[in-house]
């Protein structure tokens, strides 16, 4: 019986250094990420020559997300977390490789696959949350997974403000000054990959299934990711519905409102003449949009501990309907105050923290509300649909900004809040009615109510 305690040590000691390296990987693989989104619209328009294909970058990275979150959760289900997250930052690492190529041939179609291998990486960078928390207790899931999410702040924040530095970077390296930030980003990625691959062992999922095994879990009678297998498991919990709007419809909605904001922020800062083909940004106007859009990505991350605090503390569905409720208030603030770009920025920065909160206390919602032996393909199809929704709102941003403007975009991103926010009304109030049905399972053992 002595063997428990030390077990459990060990699994302590191990989930520690999870969370480190997971942090670390996450810090160094984000500033790819950001330098795509913030200057990844105007690099579309110059190089295709149309303001039509402004949104191109941000749709194909969230499709490129999307479909290859299900192989990867498929590939981790297999063979461990560890093959997964390093598949998924290669293939980033050949997309900035790709992004560079584009940008020194002038050939739109390599930044179309380079953003797609962005995508890719971003797949890989939104499992590592569910990775943390492969051997973390239930009382503490919420703090572990978003001390992953916090960690891409660093890296996700610096990429926007890689533009300056980067222009040395390239014309150092004899490459076009707007190239300079993707050298800067694949250097990083290889950081991550090799942290990865040299450090996460023993693997924190695998791990997490001996353990399983050894306490008498029921084995696993399905290996490999599959949308049938992972919906069935979804329907089958009302809260694990509700983890998957939320994480979807925070991340549509986010994803929409932010992918148009660099091409509103040099229209209303340079005039309207400045996104048409052949008119390339003005320093001060990238240094604008990078700034905005650091704020926004700080929005997203820096306060990730607290939201993970309060989906430990507060509840799952509490901090769920705090986020959504955020999220409509950004998208007022940024629509109504669309002619000031300190009220552009204040909306950003308010999506971000709604985003946050909805994507971690729906995440953690997500990964235990389902069997042990389904997490990862749950996990997989989660993040597939989250992609997907923001594929979609990426592609319909730039029509509906069209049509009805920067304010009709964020009144569209409202309106997706609302239905989302009402659905967790519904939930809760019917959990408080029925008490008894408010337990969820643990990852490794035991229960927690929320």
């Amino acid at each position: 019986m002595a063997r428990v305690p030390m077990m459990e040590y060990g699994v302590r000691q191990v989930q520690r250094r999870t969370v480190a390296l997971l942090s670390a990987a996450q810090v160094f693989g984000g500033i790819g990420t950001g330098a795509t989104v913030s200057i990844g619209s105007i690099l579309a328009v110059e190089l295709s020559g149309s303001s039509v294909w402004a949104g191109a970058v941000a749709t194909v990275m969230t499709l490129g997300a999307a479909l290859t979150a299900l192989p990867l959760a498929s590939l981790a289900d297999r063979r461990g977390r560890r093959a997964g997250q390093v598949t998924g930052l290669s293939a980033a690492l050949a997309g900035t490789v790709l992004i560079v190529l584009s940008i020194v041939s002038g050939l739109f179609v390599l930044l179309v696959l380079g953003a797609v291998g962005i995508g890719v990486g971003t797949a890989a960078s939104l499992q590592a949350r569910f990775a943390a928390v492969d051997l973390a207790d239930a009382e503490h899931r919420g703090r572990a997974l978003s001390a992953v999410v916090w960690a891409v702040t660093v890296g996700a924040v610096a990429g926007p403000n890689l533009i300056q530095p980067g222009t040395v970077v390239g014309l150092a390296l004899g490459l076009p000054p707007v190239a300079g930030p993707f050298v800067i980003s694949a250097a990083g990625l290889l950081l991550a990959i090799v942290l990865l691959f040299a450090g996460l062992r023993p693997d924190p999922l695998l791990l997490a299934r001996e353990i399983a095994n050894q306490q008498g879990a029921t084995a696993r009678n399905a290996v490999g990711g599959s949308l049938v297998r992972g919906m069935r498991a979804i329907r089958q919990s009302r809260s694990a519905w509700l983890a998957l709007a939320a994480v979807v419809g925070a991340h549509a909605v986010m994803v929409g409102v932010m992918s148009m904001t660099p091409l509103h922020l040099q229209k209303l800062v340079a005039g309207p003449g400045a996104s048409h083909a052949g008119h390339t940004a003005s320093g001060d106007v990238l240094v604008i949009i990078g700034f905005t859009i650091s704020l926004h990505i700080a929005g997203m991350f820096a306060l990730s501990p607290v939201m993970g605090w309060l989906t430990d503390k507060a509840g799952r569905t509490e901090t769920i309907m705090m986020g959504f409720t955020t999220l409509i208030a950004a998208v007022a603030v940024a629509g109504f105050g669309q002619t000031s770009t300190v009220a552009v920025a204040v909306g950003l920065v308010l999506l971000g923290i709604g985003w946050s909160a909805a994507t971690i206390s729906g995440s953690t919602l997500l990964a235990e509300s389902v069997s042990q032996e389904s997490r990862v393909v749950v996990q997989g199809v989660s993040d597939m649909l989250m992609g997907a929704a923001g594929a979609v709102g990426g592609a319909t941003s730039g029509l509906i900004l069209s049509w009805a403007g920067y304010l009709g975009l964020n009144m569209a991103g409202g309106l997706v809040g609302a239905a989302v926010l009402t659905a967790a009304v519904v939930v809760l109030v019917a959990r408080r009615r029925s008490p008894n049905a408010a337990t969820t399972t643990g990852s490794v053992g035991g229960s927690v109510a929320r």
